[in-house]
């Protein structure tokens, strides 16, 4: 058991370090905390002009997208990197479990996920003048976390395919774009058509933003179980389908022999 929480632990860490593509702190800053900031002020500034919901929700919303960049890229980063920089047979070689070491990955990256969420919600409640619940923080800190490690996993299942395909970025891309629009932080997800609002009950976040709404008004944390529940089996879905991906498409690169095939 110590062996395997090195694996995961100390191995994933080493691996976020190695495989780490935002290389300077400014580069840091503007990607993944100023930038999110400015789009959560862009859309609450947008929902004010149109009356469409109330600052609470565009900043909680957004809080909790904004952890998707780091998550997203990050757990795709974790398997494609990998291939890119020619080191990906050494990895498959390895007696160690595959598995294992590609899950661990993910948890560096969701908790910068968690780190980038939280300034935002801290940055933009100062701006915006959001009041949050003390009694509600230690919740609410749950609710990100969860929801990072959530979309890290869905990342990783979009890494995983980048066993098989060339082209995985296209794919995260338009991952990210389907979180903006489908997964109700932005628009409520009762004035979605009916088609989108069962989509988005599949991806990540949809469930952790309802949750951490609730909590910021007040609700409690018994009335954002039912939906931190569900935001906790679409992130264990998905690590399912990331591990069964993983294995489907190493097995299917040996016997193609393209493991570092670019």
């Amino acid at each position: 058991m110590t062996d395997l929480f090195r694996l995961v632990g100390t191995g994933g860490v080493i691996a976020y370090r190695a495989l780490f593509n935002w290389t300077t702190p400014a580069m840091f800053v503007g990607t993944l905390l100023v930038g999110p900031l400015f789009q959560l002020l862009f859309f609450a500034y947008l929902g004010r002009q149109l009356g469409v919901a109330d600052d609470r929700f565009y900043i909680v919303g957004n809080a909790v997208l904004a952890a998707t960049l780091a998550c997203v890229f990050g757990g795709t980063m974790a398997v494609s990197n990998e291939r890119r920089f020619g080191t990906l047979g050494h990895v498959l070689l390895s007696p160690r479990s595959r598995t294992a070491v590609f899950l661990g990955r993910v948890l560096p990256y969701a908790g910068n996920g968690l780190l980038i969420a939280v300034t935002t919600l801290t940055a933009a409640s100062f701006l915006l003048g959001l009041r949050v619940p003390v009694s509600a923080l230690p919740a609410l800190l749950l609710t990100l976390a969860v929801a990072a490690l959530s979309c890290g996993f869905f990342g990783l299942a979009l890494g995983a395919v980048g066993l098989r395909f060339r082209d995985v970025w296209l794919v995260s891309n338009v991952s990210v774009a389907l979180l903006l629009l489908l997964t109700g932080v932005n628009v409520p997800a009762a004035e979605l058509p009916a088609g989108m609002r069962v989509a988005g009950q599949l991806l990540p976040i949809t469930h952790g933003a309802e949750a951490a709404r609730r909590l910021v008004a007040g609700e409690g944390f018994g009335s954002a179980t039912g939906p931190l529940a569900a935001e906790v089996a679409v992130g264990l879905a998905y690590a399912v389908l990331a591990a069964a991906l993983l294995k489907i498409f190493e097995a299917e690169s040996r016997r193609r022999a393209s493991l570092d095939t670019l």
